[in-house]
């Protein structure tokens, strides 16, 4: 049998430090919006490797713009 681990709505909260509170985690399901999740009855359980490719779907990469690329020796 698989080992997967799941976290609570309050357990997600303190993985985002509170930047994401179970309010938001509550809304965000209603919207069908947000990490999958799974209902028992009224657990409601999120699977840490959703969580991670939720994470890995919304990263944001970023590009050093052009003034920081330079070198001091462009500059001169």
């Amino acid at each position: 049998m698989e080992d997967r681990k799941y976290l609570t709505a309050g357990e997600v909260a303190e993985r985002y430090r509170g930047a994401v509170s179970v309010g938001t985690l509550r809304n965000w399901r209603a919207m069908r919006v947000g990490p999958a999740f799974v209902k028992i009855g009224k657990a409601i359980l999120y699977p840490v490797d959703g969580l991670d490719a939720w994470e890995k779907k919304n990263m944001v990469s970023c590009r050093a713009s052009g003034r920081l690329a330079m070198t001091e020796s462009d500059q001169a």
